[in-house]
């Protein structure tokens, strides 16, 4: 390798299976250079989460990150680790920073069928990764009185409305985004719709959020009418715009082959409900790709707490790490295309092949086993897969 990946580790029973990875299907054949963040839970309080934001800057150095899965605390997980506060989310930090979009699209075996009869082909969910409930700003409103939303521009003119005339306590809640973020987010969404060559499907509730949901709409179609329209038609797909509920409708009965684009929280959601019916959480690959040519690539899943507690007793877990193999290969090709290192691609790739021809001879982990045809030949634990992968490798 000639420049180095940005390491970003994690916390739980990533943390644990993130390391044999490196040293089972990564080291032993590539000349692994890192630039290491550790964003392990402790170290983001110990640090006030200046970790994280040093990270997405050699991302933004460097081009290309590698993340595993992250803790973000609520008020239990600030009591069982001894945290100074709730620290925010280190992956929507990170996504600001980039003005990222995050894809993520399910790894598709023979012998684990999708929930949905009807979905023959992976359906990408393009998660636009700024604001919304993600930089939200909230407040518990105690007694009765008048809540408003004023905005002051800089020559101090104040425009306000008013959010609710509260008779009792209940709670307001604050979101923005921006055009350029949104913007960045449309093109990028068409940008990986022809590089696919797949449809692209967008969604919002402009029919309620008249102002707020109304201008993704807007903003989606004026750049894609202006700068897509034409290159889309080149490549012979097509761009659809519908509700948000409409759009889930839809997509129980397609077949699938489609960039589903959404906004920050319906991604969050639908993406974890795509992977879910592929097959597992742990079956999808995850890389965000900011229109300035930064790459993160991650696990679409979190830190598997309850198999963590189960490892710390001495019990064994079955934990699919095929997310977290694939974060890594992600990046490595990544690197590798950016540094014209055919051989690094190449090697990533075939890390994926063999990954997929484990499961498919039968080999795997308990979440698949559950849910495979035919059975398993051979269900394993969480080092037994890996070594498994290894093995054919």
């Amino acid at each position: 390798m000639k420049t180095p990946l940005v390491e970003l580790d994690g916390d739980e029973m990533t943390r644990v299976l993130w390391p044999i990875i490196k040293e089972k299907l990564i080291l032993p054949y590539v000349d692994l250079k890192v630039e290491y963040y550790d964003l392990g839970i402790m170290n983001r309080d110990k640090t006030d989460d200046k970790v994280t934001t040093d990270a997405a800057s050699a991302i933004i150095k460097y081009g290309v990150g590698v993340k595993n899965a992250t803790i973000t605390p609520n008020a239990d997980r600030v009591v069982e680790y001894g945290l100074k506060q709730q620290w925010k989310s280190p992956n929507g930090t990170i996504r600001a920073m980039l003005d990222g979009t995050v894809f993520r699209k399910p790894i598709l075996v023979k012998n684990v069928q999708p929930s949905v009869r009807s979905w023959v082909k992976p359906i990408v969910v393009g998660r636009h990764a700024y604001g919304d409930v993600y930089r939200n700003t909230e407040m518990y409103i105690d007694g009765p009185g008048k809540a408003e939303l004023v905005y002051t521009d800089r020559a101090g003119l104040e425009r306000r409305t008013l959010i609710h005339e509260f008779d009792s306590p209940g709670v307001i809640q604050g979101m923005h985004n921006t055009d350029d973020s949104i913007g960045s987010f449309a093109r990028s969404c068409f940008e990986y719709a022809i590089d696919q060559k797949i449809d692209c499907w967008f969604a919002t509730k402009d029919t309620i959020s008249k102002i707020y949901d109304q201008r993704f709409k807007n903003i989606f179609e004026e750049i894609f009418e202006s700068e897509y329209k034409q290159r889309f038609a080149d490549a012979g797909i097509t761009y659809f715009y519908t509700l948000i509920d409409d759009v889930v409708a839809r997509i129980m009965k397609h077949e699938g082959g489609i960039l589903w684009a959404c906004k920050n929280y319906d991604g969050d959601v639908m993406s974890d409900m795509v992977a879910s019916s592929f097959g597992s959480l742990a079956m999808m690959t995850s890389v965000l790709v900011s229109p300035k040519g930064y790459f993160e690539y991650e696990a679409a899943h979190g830190t598997v707490q309850r198999h963590y507690y189960k490892h710390l007793k001495g019990e064994k877990t079955s934990t699919n790490a095929v997310a977290l193999i694939y974060a890594w290969t992600g990046a490595l090709a990544k690197r590798g295309e950016l540094d014209n290192i055919p051989e690094l691609v190449a090697f990533a790739r075939k890390l994926e092949r063999v990954v997929v021809e484990t499961i498919e001879e039968g080999v795997m982990t308990g979440d698949l086993a559950a849910i495979c045809s035919p059975r398993a030949e051979k269900v394993v634990h969480s080092e037994e897969f890996l070594d498994e992968v290894a093995s054919r490798l």
